[in-house]
C-alpha cells in the first residue's frame, strides 16, 4: 500500500475521530509520552557546562530512537495498518478545529470565557485581552498549527513514512518545550529549535500555498510574499499571512508576554482589526477548506502512484 493511500486514510480517520477522550483518559497519548521524555532530559542534562552540545546530543538521540521505532513498527505484521493508526493519532486537524471553535463559542458567551478559551491555545498574556486580540490569537493559532500540526506531519509521513512523522513530532515537541531564547533554554534548546525550523521550512510555505489555493485567492500571494518575513519565526509568518489575506483581517501586532508588551508589526495591516467570533469561525472554515484540498491532492497522488 502506498504512503499516499495510508496518509489519506490517516487524515480521514483523524478528521472523523479527533482526540477521543474515552481513549486518552485511559492511555497516555504518544505526544504526552514524548513530552515526558523531553522533560526528563531537560531536568537531567540541562545543567553545568556544554549545554548546547548536550542539546545537540539529545536531539540526535531522540531522532535516531524515533526513526528506529518507526522502522521497527513498519516491519511488524500489519505494520502498515499500525502506521496508519499512529499517523492519524499524530495529525491534529480535528482537535485544532475544535479548539479554535471553542474560542469563538467562549467569546460569544462572554469576554471572560473568550479569554479562558484562548488561553488554552496561545502562550501570550490573556487576562486583559479585548475581543479583537482574542480573535487574532485564535486565528493565528489556527494558521500556525495547521502548518505544524497537520501539513508538516502529513508531509513528512509522505516523504519517509512512520519514521518521518515520528522524527518530526519528537523534534516539534522538543522545540515547544525547550526551544526558547531564555537563560535556561537558549543553549540547551538551540538544536531543537534550529532543526524544527528546518523541518518546517517546506511545510510552512506549502501551507500558505494551500490556504490561498483553497480559497481561490491568487492575490494572496502578494500579501504572503510581502508580510511573511515580518513574523519573528522564519516559518510561522507564511501560513499566518495567508490566513490573514484570505480572511481579510490584520493579524499579529502588539501583544503581551509575561507582563511585557511586545510591539510586533501587523501582518496584512490593511485588513480588518475590529474582529471577533465571526472571524474566528471563518478561520475554522478555512482550516477545513485547506484540509479538503490537501486530502484531494494526497488521494490524487495515491492514484497516480498506484
Amino acid at each position: 500500500m502506498s504512503l499516499a493511500l495510508l496518509l489519506a486514510g490517516a487524515m480521514i480517520l483523524d478528521a472523523l475521530l479527533g482526540e477521543p477522550r474515552w481513549l486518552w483518559s485511559r492511555l497516555p497519548h504518544p505526544a504526552v509520552l514524548m513530552g515526558q521524555v523531553i522533560g526528563w532530559a531537560d531536568r537531567a542534562f540541562n545543567l553545568g557546562a556544554a549545554r548546547r552540545l548536550k542539546g545537540v546530543a539529545l536531539v540526535l538521540v531522540l531522532g535516531l530512537a524515533t526513526a528506529a521505532l518507526g522502522m521497527g513498527i513498519e516491519a511488524l505484521p500489519y505494520g502498515e495498518f499500525a502506521g496508519l493508526l499512529i499517523a492519524a493519532i499524530l495529525l491534529a486537524q480535528r482537535s485544532l478545529a475544535d479548539h479554535v471553535r471553542d474560542v469563538a463559542r467562549g467569546l460569544e458567551s462572554s469576554l471572560g470565557e473568550g479569554r479562558r478559551s484562548v488561553a488554552m491555545i496561545v502562550g501570550r498574556d490573556t487576562a486583559s485581552m479585548e475581543a479583537p486580540a482574542i480573535a487574532r490569537g485564535a486565528i493565528e493559532s489556527a494558521a500556525e498549527n495547521l502548518s505544524d500540526g497537520v501539513i508538516a506531519p502529513a508531509f513528512w509521513f509522505l516523504v519517509a513514512g512512520l519514521p518521518g512523522i515520528l522524527v518530526y513530532k519528537i523534534v516539534n515537541t522538543a522545540d515547544s518545550m525547550i526551544g526558547y531564547r531564555t537563560p535556561r533554554h537558549e543553549a540547551f534548546g538551540w538544536a531543537a529549535a534550529r532543526l524544527d525550523d528546518l523541518l518546517n521550512w517546506i511545510p510552512a510555505r506549502l501551507t500558505a500555498v494551500l490556504i490561498a489555493l483553497a480559497h481561490l485567492r491568487p492575490t494572496a500571494a502578494r500579501v504572503i510574499w510581502r508580510d511573511a518575513g515580518l513574523h519573528r519565526s522564519p516559518n510561522a509568518g507564511w501560513p499566518e499571512a495567508a490566513m490573514a489575506a484570505v480572511l481579510g483581517v490584520a493579524l499579529s501586532g502588539p501583544r503581551s508576554y509575561e507582563g511585557e508588551m511586545r510591539d510586533y508589526p501587523f501582518v496584512h495591516p490593511e485588513g480588518r482589526r475590529d474582529i471577533g467570533a465571526p472571524e474566528i469561525r471563518a478561520s475554522v472554515a478555512a482550516l477545513w477548506r485547506t484540509w479538503t484540498l490537501a486530502l484531494g491532492l494526497v488521494i490524487a497522488a495515491a492514484i497516480a502512484w498506484g
